[in-house]
């Protein structure tokens, strides 16, 4: 344990927050005072940006610049500053999205998480944020340092909470109810679980469902069914229009998301179909990563703020 140090990746961080944001110099300084100390010191958790895309939320993809999300714990919640609250970004709080559905806002401000875990003042539902028994208790060297890049000697006021703050459950929960309503009752998707009938799961419970994966990269399609491994679908010619032209209509909707690049959906024994998409990693089309120069080519077809261009295409229009 005390030779595992804390995992930070800034870079990620950096990209996680919404393009024209820049990440608070408190976070950064934090994770400065943090790189190499001993994992479990002040917390169990590491430091790395995540898009909304890929947090436990339904259909994630269109929140990603209402989060920054720069801290993943343990058990894969994920950690970060929520913009949605209103205006005001310069204090916006800090929240959790829970792996088991958990929506809770820990903190008025970065610098009052920071103070939280300080102090010790998480209970057991995110005992995360406190020392790892197995590990030497360093919260106090971070009280000492918070006080000094922060000018103050009352840590506990950095935590008290804004009068009125707003419902993040209750907004959250909305957005997934609404999600799950929009994505189960869309046209295209009715379309598709029509068309892949022949698929419907064979068990009668409401949550049984058929698992697809489907990849689209400039010319390149792919679409596989999750049955003893990943199997080809027979009936790929049919639905590559219709997932081409969703693909289309939702770069039409969100033009700063670009084109998604793969799609991973259930299709429940009612024909329902809730989609989610991931516009970041790199797929892999037969046995091999998706062409660069079709990558290339969505992304002059569906610009995308520079932040937001995954790495390993980043890197090849660099090269």
């Amino acid at each position: 344990m005390s030779d595992q140090p804390y995992h930070i990746d800034i870079d990620s961080i950096r990209r996680a927050f919404p393009p024209g944001t820049e990440v608070p110099p408190l976070l950064l300084g934090f994770a400065g005072w943090l790189e190499g100390r001993p994992w479990g010191s002040v917390g169990c958790y590491g430091l790395m940006g995540q898009f909304a895309d890929g947090a436990p939320i339904v259909d994630g993809s269109p929140l990603r610049d209402k989060f920054a999300l720069f801290m993943r714990l343990p058990e894969g919640s994920e950690v970060g500053v929520w913009y949605g609250a209103g205006p005001d970004q310069t204090d916006a709080p800090v929240v959790v999205l829970g792996s088991e559905g958990q929506y809770d806002i820990l903190a008025p401000s970065i610098a009052g998480l920071l103070a939280k875990i300080a102090l010790q003042r998480f209970e057991d539902v995110w005992s995360d944020f406190l020392p790892h028994e197995d590990a030497d208790d360093a919260t106090d060297e971070l009280a000492n340092w918070l006080k000094i890049r922060l000018g103050t000697d009352d840590l506990e006021a950095l935590m008290q909470s804004v009068p009125e703050a707003p419902d993040f459950r209750r907004w959250m929960e909305k957005w997934c109810r609404d999600r799950e309503d929009y994505w189960s009752n869309h046209p295209m998707m009715a379309e598709l679980g029509w068309r892949l009938a022949a698929h419907l799961p064979k068990g009668k419970n409401p949550w049984d469902k058929t698992h697809f994966e489907i990849a689209i990269v400039g010319s390149q399609f792919q679409a596989r069914v999750l049955r003893r491994g990943r199997q080809p679908v027979e009936e790929a010619g049919k639905i590559e229009p219709l997932l081409r032209e969703l693909r289309d209509d939702m770069r039409r909707a969100q033009p700063h998301l670009g084109l998604w690049y793969s799609m991973a959906f259930g299709l429940y024994a009612d024909g329902r179909v809730v989609p989610s998409f991931d516009y970041d990693t790199r797929p892999m089309i037969g046995e091999a990563p998706a062409e660069l120069s079709e990558a290339r080519a969505d992304l002059a077809r569906a610009p995308r703020p520079e932040q937001w261009v995954p790495a390993w295409l980043a890197s090849a229009q660099a090269g």
